[in-house]
């Protein structure tokens, strides 16, 4: 089975992060986020993979040596310009020619989601398309999804108001399309699938939908990201990574407190680190204090970070403060 996974957003909820590096290419428990989805695609049954880009392909290619993923052959559809969601996952599907069932995938989606689950629920849904659904706690921030008892999509709620809808379901970002959902984007244009395809689909009573309680988080804001790199250390996964990756060199008296460390950090003597997420390439020099926090630069001796990401071009100043920042800022 083939399947489109979008990565060709500019990851500007993540800068600095993604000043130089794709989103999807982040690490998350010192692996790449797009890896792990690969990966977790395999295990469902998917054997290729075409990654749909608005930019250059190159810092992909550089992590799937040799165009693969284990067993998974990885291919690039660069889009001559933005074509949105639902534009791009038919240029990408047409520019590999498919044929049959396909999943699609958000990038920057981390989910324990089984997706032959979701393929075989749409198999039995017999719809042109299956959408995976999540519960939330707060619906009120997201687009939420109403279906019906035989698991049909009804309408989706925009960022509903107290009492608009009972439902507490939001698209997850998985989804299981049939070769027939492209005739809904002409060739070429930009076309949101969100907004245009599923409200077309739903209105033929063509998309139906698996609803499931996996741990799913989407790592789009540094908030976020931070979160999804925690969860691995903190026990809210089944999974789990070593907090201090090999190369990392920490000092004996530094103190770490729910933390992710990368290779080729550096954390010097009497520094604490906690909820943070340092990553590689960061130095944390004497006596600094890092707290919520993403770390990819360098913070002076004694300094203070809360609740903030440090790029890695950006130096905190020895015994400076900073708080709720992100450094260096982007150009108006």
């Amino acid at each position: 089975m083939l399947a489109v996974v979008l990565v060709g957003g500019f990851g500007t909820r993540l800068r600095p992060l993604t000043n130089d590096v794709p989103k999807p290419m982040l690490p998350v428990g010192h692996r790449p986020m797009i890896v792990q989805l690969v990966e977790r695609l395999a295990a469902g049954g998917v054997t290729e993979v075409v990654l749909a880009l608005g930019f250059r392909p190159e810092p992909f290619a550089e992590v799937f040596t040799g165009d693969r993923c284990g067993d998974v052959r990885i291919r690039y559809a660069v889009e001559p310009e933005p074509l949105d969601t639902g534009g791009a996952i038919a240029f990408a599907a047409r520019y590999v020619g498919v044929d049959d069932t396909f999943l699609v995938a958000n990038g920057d989606i981390i989910t324990d989601l089984d997706v032959a689950r979701l393929v075989t629920a749409h198999r039995d849904l017999g719809t042109d398309a299956t959408i995976h659904l999540t519960p939330v706690a707060d619906p009120s921030a997201f687009g939420v999804v109403e279906t019906d008892a035989d698991r049909r999509v009804l309408r989706f709620v925009e960022k509903p108001s107290p009492g608009e809808t009972t439902s507490n379901l939001i698209n997850a970002g998985t989804y299981v399309f049939e070769p027939s959902v492209l005739d809904l984007v002409d060739e070429g244009a930009r076309v949101s699938v969100e907004r245009v395809v599923f409200p077309a689909l739903v209105d033929d009573g063509r998309l139906g939908a698996l609803a499931t309680d996996d741990y799913w988080i989407d790592a789009g804001r540094p908030d976020l990201y931070l979160q999804a790199n925690l969860d691995l250390v903190t026990g809210r996964r089944d999974v789990w990574c070593d907090p201090i990756a090999a190369g990392a060199d920490v000092a004996p008296s530094a103190v770490l407190t729910d933390a992710v460390i990368s290779a080729g950090v550096t954390v010097e003597a009497g520094a604490v680190v906690s909820r943070s997420l340092l990553m590689p390439g960061a130095t944390v020099a004497a006596g600094a204090a890092i707290q919520d926090s993403v770390v990819e630069g360098h913070v002076g001796d004694g300094a203070e970070v809360t609740r903030s990401v440090i790029g890695a071009r950006y130096r905190v100043p020895a015994g400076a403060a900073v708080v709720d920042e992100r450094l260096p800022r982007s150009a108006a």
